[in-house]
């Protein structure tokens, strides 16, 4: 098992998973199923990973179904901390520039893929997208909706601030997050294949470099 393991996870009812074996086979179940996918994965493959038996697993979870959703709501919890409480907004952008805002958002992101679980568990999301309709409804709910809807909330702010430009805040959210939208998916893949992520790192700054000189 990856030497990252054993890490901390919460149920399916937001409470803290203190179980060591359980806490364990989530870690087993999200190395086998970023490199094989959910169907390829057999729980079997996941007791022999953490050297458990079957019936051990049984007591923690009722099915591999129910492992998987347990990851993907770690993983809900873990994406909504990359931004802060739409709360804290009117604090945040007193002492921040636009430019400032959207390059911590960035790293924010880039601190967010950095734990290998996260990382993990955003291939599995793509894996899944075509098959699960938990995953399609989290990457398009939680990943592009949220996203979109919170970049609306700090561009209107922005406006009434008078710090950019007025606008539409909802084509301003859509135009400046699309583009990243796939600069991080050729980032994901990259980190997949172990390949140098400069260039398109590069980019992403740039994008942000860009796009704020045009609103401001």
């Amino acid at each position: 098992m990856d030497s990252t393991a054993n890490n901390s996870y919460f149920d399916l009812k937001g409470e803290p998973i203190t179980n060591a074996n359980k806490n364990k086979i989530i870690d087993a179940a999200i190395q086998l199923f970023s490199e094989k996918g959910f169907s390829s994965v057999s729980i079997r493959d996941i007791t022999r990973e953490v050297n458990i038996k079957e019936s051990s697993l049984y007591n923690h979870f009722s099915s591999k179904d129910e492992l998987l959703k347990t990851i993907f709501y770690n993983f809900r919890m873990e994406t909504a901390k990359i931004m802060p409480p739409t709360e804290q907004l009117d604090s945040i952008l007193a002492i921040m520039s636009p430019k400032q805002f959207l390059e911590k958002g960035f790293q924010n992101f880039k601190e967010h893929i950095s734990n290998p679980s996260m990382e993990k568990i955003w291939r599995i999301m793509y894996l899944e997208q075509y098959r699960n309709p938990l995953a399609r409804e989290i990457y398009l709910q939680d990943i592009v909706e949220n996203t979109l809807h919170f970049l609306e909330i700090v561009f209107d702010k922005l406006i009434l601030l008078k710090r950019i430009k007025p606008d539409s805040p909802a084509m301003l959210a859509a135009e400046y997050q699309y583009p990243l939208f796939s600069m991080i998916e050729v980032f994901m893949m990259l980190r997949i294949d172990q390949k140098d992520t400069t260039d398109i790192e590069s980019r992403m700054a740039d994008h942000i470099e860009f796009f704020t000189k045009k609103i401001v």
